[in-house]
């Protein structure tokens, strides 16, 4: 299996130089140069199977000739060894045909786990094989880099840093990027907003001389290896729910586009996937731009759902790059003119991305509404990016088709935002429970590439 960059002027590589790569050398992102096929036999083979089981069977195909098979399963094994459910991503029924897909439960109570727990597990064996040691650098509107430094925190062949916009994340998410004690990683407040702090993450990898002599590798959901990962889910809640014989959809509360695009992966794969409905909060950039073609930025404004306060969707890329018949040179054309501020999406694109997305916007008030209705009818209680994606899909889905809401986040990563809906403040899990006492360990930095970069060369030469 070999990955093409987007934009069509970086070489093929292999799956773990993909992976280990993060962005393409011509700014591109990563996708598969063919995407495997899944036969309805293979899939009505992945019913009664363990989460790990399904995983393997998902992935393998996507990572020929980088890991083999008793290797894989036991990186794989591992990765998901220490989350607190024994399904991994269990369903819950909200309402006829209407399931809850909980993506919660691993180490930092966030559906990012899935794919970070297993990338942490392929970079150190792949880093131990080719005697190096890289710099992971990422960015985060909150849970990728709680998650991330989870999953690296006292690896030896990697240092981690984690830029985060300062002020815009919940409490619980900062204290989970601030508090770890292992010297490898390092969590920088920065001036500005995620897509600053994207912005200037992008900048460092066009930094060849910077990228190079750092060994710079990255882990936002610009890394192939994370969409991957996501895959996996897709197939094991549909196929609880009778898939391949029937036909199931997905809403998913969108920031960044990687979470809903492992949906599409999963439907190009063959998964019987009727709609995959894009869920945004008033940073609503990716329905407007489904709605009416133009995707022009217009500025984030804060909201209780910080994951989503993104104008910038990097992976909505690589939905461009399928929709536009795979051209690079359509895609980097496009990409120039959104550092302009914005681009229209051609006709042809556009009915493609139709053919596939739905989309819908909740704002602030609807998303308290929704977080106090769930609790009160559905006896869920529902952090309020998994509010989004629950009021959207309760507006736009069929009833006949049955509906899966992804729970990205557990309420009690956002409790001030639960607690004025419904007047609890959700508990942190018994092993987190000491999460406000610890010590935090933070940096703050200015928005400005030269100083990033030189602290960055500072701290892994301690």
């Amino acid at each position: 299996m070999r990955y093409i960059s987007t934009r069509g002027r970086a070489p093929a590589l292999s799956f773990e130089e993909a992976m280990l790569s993060g962005l393409a050398r011509d700014g591109g992102l990563y996708v598969p140069e063919t995407i495997p096929q899944m036969s309805v036999a293979d899939m009505r083979a992945l019913q009664g199977l363990s989460y790990e089981d399904v995983a393997f069977r998902v992935m393998r195909p996507f990572v020929k000739g980088s890991f083999d098979d008793s290797t894989f399963a036991d990186l794989i094994a591992r990765a998901y060894a220490g989350f607190g459910h024994v399904a991994r991503a269990p369903l819950v029924q909200l309402a006829p045909n209407h399931f809850l897909l909980e993506l919660f439960h691993g180490p930092t109570l966030a559906f990012k786990d899935f794919a970070m727990q297993l990338i942490g597990q392929l970079f150190q064996h792949a880093l131990r094989k080719r005697g190096e040691r890289v710099t992971i650098v990422g960015a985060t509107s909150g849970d990728t880099g709680s998650a991330a430094i989870e999953a690296f925190r006292g690896l030896e062949s990697v240092d981690v840093f984690i830029l985060y916009p300062h002020g815009r994340v919940s409490e619980v998410q900062r204290r989970q990027m601030t508090t770890p004690t292992e010297l490898n990683v390092h969590a920088l407040a920065m001036d500005g907003h995620f897509d600053d702090c994207q912005a200037r993450l992008k900048d460092m990898f066009n930094d060849f001389a910077f990228r190079d002599g750092v060994r710079l590798a990255g882990v936002n959901s610009i890394n192939w290896a994370r969409v991957l990962a996501q895959v996996v889910y897709y197939f094991s809640s549909a196929v609880s729910l009778g898939a391949p014989d029937r036909k199931v959809s997905f809403t998913v509360p969108t920031g960044n586009f990687g979470d809903i695009f492992a949906g599409y992966i999963a439907k190009r794969m063959g998964l019987p996937i009727d709609r995959l409905v894009v869920a945004t909060n008033h940073n609503d950039i990716l329905h407007r731009c489904l709605s009416t073609g133009d995707y022009q930025t217009s500025g984030v404004t804060p909201s209780i759902s910080p994951s989503m306060d993104i104008q910038v969707s990097s992976n909505f890329e690589r939905a461009l790059f399928d929709a536009y018949d795979r051209d690079g040179a359509a895609v980097s054309q496009l990409m120039d003119e959104l550092k302009a501020g914005g681009f229209h999406v051609s006709q042809g694109a556009l009915e493609t991305l139709r053919g596939h997305f739905d989309s819908g916007r909740t704002g602030e008030d609807e998303t308290l509404a929704r977080i106090t209705d769930a609790d009160r009818d559905m006896n869920e209680l529902l952090c309020p990016h998994s509010a989004i994606g629950v009021d959207v899909a309760e507006r736009l889905r069929d009833p006949s088709v049955p509906m899966i809401t992804l729970a990205t986040a557990h309420p009690a990563k956002f409790p001030d935002a639960v607690e004025r809906a419904v007047g609890i403040r959700p508990p942190l899990p018994q092993r987190m429970a000491d999460l406000y006492e610890r010590a935090e360990r933070v940096t703050e930095v200015p928005n400005d590439l030269t100083a990033l970069e030189t602290l960055i060369q500072e701290r892994i030469a301690q």
